[in-house]
């Protein structure tokens, strides 16, 4: 079973809970391939029934029908909902004028009074999830710091964006308890666990197992590999090895690194576009 929850997570949620009285609402990033996933019942303590936008990210990496579905999900929760690809550049925008919208009735009355009004979003999520590439996006440069792993922003960041709006990039926040096996497997094939804390072919047979339930034909038809229901998931890691060369002395093959291979495959969308629920 996964169980990470560093120390610093739970001093970044205390610190993201006394800077939310500072913000107007929230810009919360999911990962498309788990939207459900990456949900944190423990940012509530943090939004504190202020509004929320909802950022179906990495859009490119799931069908049209699976990403319109959770969208369609947020929205009947009474949220705002957008989706993009925050490796595009100008993908963002839709952020800034969902905020407007919004916020439409403050800003005219506050136009009106010749007042300078700021806006202030917190952006929240999972590690991995993008929310430091979508800040970086709205900037139109490398404000803050990003990385395709988890855990690289650990401090917060006020950024200032479209003249009245200024955005806080947060660190990543997981759930202090993987309590459904389900979800917490789904945060580990998508790199919000870090890779350093997992047993990686423990991670990737399970990969092998939901893959195989979505469709079993994503794996034969990316490696050549052969198998039918029954096959061991181990077995069927061995083949994609030999497949990609993961051979070491006396024929044997490296299932850790044919397990990473897989693993950066996925993430990478080089299976196809999978939604993992």
């Amino acid at each position: 079973m996964i169980n990470w929850f560093p120390g610093h997570m739970n001093k970044t949620l205390k610190q993201m809970q006394s800077d939310s009285k500072l913000c107007d609402c929230f810009i919360y990033v999911v990962d498309a391939r788990c939207p459900l996933s990456s949900i944190n019942p423990e940012f509530v303590r943090v939004v504190k029934g202020k509004p929320i936008i909802f950022v179906l990210n990495k859009t490119d990496l799931v069908e049209k029908t699976d990403m319109e579905r959770f969208k369609k999900y947020f929205i009947e929760q009474g949220h705002e909902c957008v989706n993009l690809n925050a490796t595009q550049p100008g993908s963002s925008n839709i952020i800034i004028k969902t905020i407007n919208k919004i916020f439409a009735e403050r800003l005219e009355a506050n136009r009106q009074k010749g007042a300078n009004f700021i806006l202030r979003a917190m952006v929240i999520g999972v590690p991995n999830s993008g929310k430091s590439t979508i800040v970086n996006n709205l900037c139109k440069k490398a404000r803050a710091t990003t990385g395709n792993k988890a855990g690289v922003t650990r401090s917060k960041q006020w950024i200032k964006v479209d003249g009245n709006i200024e955005f806080m990039d947060t660190p990543g926040v997981l759930l202090p308890n993987f309590d459904d096996e389900t979800k917490a497997y789904n945060l580990a094939f998508v790199g919000s666990v870090k890779d350093e804390v997992l047993n990686i072919t423990e991670v990737t047979l399970k990969l092998i197992e939901r893959l195989n339930v979505i469709d079993t034909n994503i794996l034969k038809s990316k490696y050549g590999v052969s198998y039918n229901n029954n096959t061991p998931h181990i077995e069927i890691l061995e083949q994609i090895g030999k497949k990609r060369g993961c051979v070491i002395r006396g024929g044997e093959i490296d299932v850790e690194r044919a397990g990473k291979m897989l693993l950066y495959d996925f993430r990478a969308g080089k299976l196809g576009k999978i939604c993992l629920e």
